[in-house]
């Protein structure tokens, strides 16, 4: 065995390997093995260290050597500079800052615990993921750069409101709609129980043949319906026998029942019933205010008495002075009076104040005024109608227009030559104030008196005057505020009320005024 390894060390100096050699000890280690087996090993090494010199020498011919031992010496280098500390370089303020770059390195991380914190690290999160391009489209191999088309963008919808009002303004007519059915089919099945229907029916019907006006018809084109015949002389006749054996009537759907139409409110009718109020005597009054008063002092004395008010301070008079507080009066006088006075000034602050908190505020007295003055029109409009033969004078229209304000009245003043119209419109009593403004308060014929004055040679003068043409009601108001309409003609006059639908008003009073000039010139 030893003579084998003598050989395996000549063998391997020659080859140029440099083997260490074997200590005594490993002689005494190494097992012993089969002489065949020892031989098969040693030519493996001949043939490994000959393939390795083979190899050795094509590199250094190339030159490829020299680069792989830089390249093992530099990593011999990083191994060893990793295995030492990186060096540690602080700022001025103490923090750890990269040798590289200089900024400061953060060896802790911060985690907030508040859930204000957490969202709102989250919220930066998520801005950072939006803003971040998406990789996995640039990155992919199927995606081609030559197309630049973009994908569908959704169009951003925008708010659509309703005007304010609408839904109410729907609801309010399928209301209304579902009333007028109703009411519909309550006149329909009314109609069938009382026969109106069949009246309706004949109220439609028309003659079929135009006579002339001297010409008579034999039959009256509303009882040829109910007539079998086309004759009034079929009524003589002997009526026919029906199929069933019994007598056919001569005239068609009358019966011996009575119809009763269905009766119907009046328009001005209010739904509710007026409650006439009971107005009491002056003693009534007195007697019941009297015993008012007395229930309230009894309450207020059974609160004193069970402790739940502090009793009342006696009330002292510089007359009753003596006689309430007694020797306290003549002990000290001077202290007393001023005591007496102050509780004097005391009772007269609290009345005052008292008054004045009932007392109403400026806008709660005009809206009380303008209540007072306010009529429901809802149940009819009291119109009246009122011709003044020269309305030129500016007060007077100051005063017609001012009182037409002052009582929430509605109407119009057309201004034409020799017949001026005004036309209001409001409540009963409100009618009643203007009525007695236009009669009897506003003096028309000032202004002719005035001229006869001035002009003594003009013996003819027309006079002025005002006079009430006609006063009725009607549903609903047919004007706006007061206003004055100058008219040229009469037909543009006449065509003011066509706007509303009242030229009746026009030509009653226009009439009225032509039959008047027409009886003075004769």
């Amino acid at each position: 065995m030893a003579n084998a390894q003598k050989a395996i060390q000549e063998r391997k100096a020659q080859l140029g390997a440099v083997i260490p050699p074997a200590s005594s000890g490993s002689l005494s280690q190494v097992p012993q093995m089969p002489q065949g087996f020892m031989e098969d090993a040693v030519e493996k090494a001949k043939r490994a260290a000959e393939l390795q010199a083979r190899i050795q020498s094509q590199m250094m011919t190339s030159g490829l050597a020299t680069t792989m031992l830089g390249l093992q010496q530099q990593q011999q280098q990083k191994v060893m500079s990793s295995s030492k500390p990186a060096p540690v370089i602080l700022d001025a303020e103490g923090r750890i800052i990269d040798e590289a770059t200089g900024q400061a390195i953060q060896l802790t991380q911060y985690t907030p615990t508040l859930k204000a914190n957490i969202r709102a690290k989250r919220r930066e999160q998520f801005k950072i993921v939006q803003e971040k391009p998406p990789e996995e489209i640039s990155e992919s191999k199927f995606f081609d750069e030559r197309v630049g088309g973009k994908g569908p963008l959704r169009q951003r919808r925008g708010f659509k409101f309703h005007e304010p009002g609408k839904f109410e303004q729907i609801a309010g007519r399928m209301r209304t709609k579902a009333q007028l059915e109703k009411l519909q089919s309550e006149i329909a099945q009314a109609a069938k129980k009382t026969g109106i229907a069949s009246a309706a029916k004949l109220a439609t019907i028309q003659p079929k043949k135009e006579y002339r006006d001297d010409e008579i018809p034999e039959v009256e084109w509303w009882d040829s319906v109910i007539l079998r015949g086309e004759r009034y002389d079929c009524l003589d006749e002997e009526t026919p026998i029906s199929e069933d054996g019994q007598q056919e009537e001569k005239i068609i759907g009358v019966t011996h029942l009575v119809e009763h139409p269905i009766q119907m409110k009046p328009p001005a009718e209010p739904e509710k019933e007026v409650v006439i109020p009971v107005y009491l005597t002056k003693k009534e009054r007195k007697k019941l205010r009297r015993q008012n008063r007395g229930e309230a002092q009894k309450e207020l004395t059974e609160k004193i008495r069970l402790g739940l008010l502090p009793p009342p301070e006696p009330k002292v008079r510089m007359a009753n002075l003596m006689r309430v507080l007694g020797t306290e009066a003549v002990q000290d006088p001077t202290k007393v009076e001023a005591h007496v006075r102050a509780q004097m000034a005391k009772r007269q602050k609290v009345h005052e104040e008292t008054n004045a908190a009932r007392k109403l505020t400026e806008e709660q007295r005009r809206e009380k005024k303008m209540k007072k003055l306010k009529e429901d029109t809802s149940l009819g409009v009291h119109i009246a109608l009122y011709r003044v033969n020269n309305l030129n004078n500016p007060a007077k229209k100051f005063k017609i227009e001012a009182n037409c304000k002052q009582l929430f009245m509605t109407g119009i003043v057309v201004l034409y030559r020799d017949c001026n119209v005004v036309v209001v419109e409001g409540g009963p009593k409100q009618q009643k104030k203007f009525k007695r403004l236009m009669l009897r308060r506003i003096k028309w014929n000032e202004d002719n008196k005035a001229s006869k004055d001035d002009d003594k040679d003009n013996d003819e003068k027309t006079e002025n005057k005002c006079v009430l043409v006609w006063e009725g009601t009607a549903m609903n108001r047919s004007f706006g505020d007061i206003k004055f309409k100058a008219c040229p003609t009469e037909s543009f006059a006449r065509e003011q009320f066509k706007k509303t639908g009242v030229e009746q008003y026009w030509d009653l009073a226009y009439s009225g005024a032509v039959l008047e000039a027409a009886g003075e010139d004769s």
